[in-house]
C-alpha cells in the first residue's frame, strides 16, 4: 500500500475518533449537533499546523463555502479545548490553536525577532518528561517553548552589525 494511503487512512481514523468524542459530548449534554460544529472540527483537523481564529475562518469560507461568525468560531474552539481536541498557544502576543487529539507532545522554537514558530521533536525531552514522577498529577502530554533567534534573523543582525561597524570606522 502506498505511503499516502496510510497517511489518509490515519487522518480519516483520527477524524472519526474526534467526531465520535464530539457526538458523545453533545448527546450526553443535550446539545444540538449543528453542521457548523462539525465543519469547524473538520477544518481544524485539516489545517496541519498552528492557526489563528482568522485563518480558521478563512479556511471554512474557502473550503466549505461555510461562513461562520467569529463568535461561533471562538465558542466552538473553547468547547474543543474543553474536550481536549484542540490546544491554545500564546506565541509572542499572538493566539494560535492546534489540533491535539493524535498529536505527539512537542517543543516549539520561537524566534523573538520575527516570531516564526517551528515544531521540534526531542526524544531526550520526551523521555525525561515520561520518567518524571509528579505528585498528585497525571501527565497527559506537554508543550515546551524555546525562545531564541532563528538563523535568518541572526544573519540579518550580523550583517547589520558589520555594516554599522564599517560606517563608524
Amino acid at each position: 500500500m502506498p505511503w499516502f494511503m496510510k497517511t489518509n487512512e490515519k487522518k480519516d481514523s483520527v477524524l472519526q475518533a474526534v467526531e465520535h468524542i464530539l457526538d458523545n459530548y453533545l448527546e450526553m449534554n443535550n446539545h444540538r449537533k449543528t453542521p457548523e460544529r462539525y465543519a469547524i472540527l473538520r477544518a481544524v483537523y485539516s489545517m496541519g499546523e498552528h492557526f489563528t481564529l482568522d485563518e480558521l475562518g478563512q479556511k471554512l469560507a474557502e473550503d466549505d463555502r461555510f461562513p461562520v461568525s467569529r463568535a461561533t468560531l471562538y465558542n466552538t474552539l473553547n468547547l474543543f479545548m474543553e474536550l481536549r481536541l484542540v490546544i491554545r498557544h500564546r506565541f509572542q502576543g499572538t493566539t494560535k490553536y492546534e489540533a491535539c487529539y493524535a498529536g505527539e507532545s512537542h517543543c516549539h522554537q520561537i524566534c523573538t525577532v520575527c516570531g516564526k514558530v517551528t515544531e521540534v521533536r526531542s526524544p531526550e525531552i520526551t523521555e525525561t518528561i515520561e520518567q518524571m514522577h509528579l505528585k498528585r498529577f497525571r501527565k497527559d502530554g506537554y508543550t515546551l517553548y524555546i525562545y531564541g533567534i532563528c538563523s535568518n534573523c541572526q544573519s540579518a543582525l550580523t550583517r547589520k552589525t558589520k555594516k554599522n561597524r564599517r560606517q563608524n570606522d
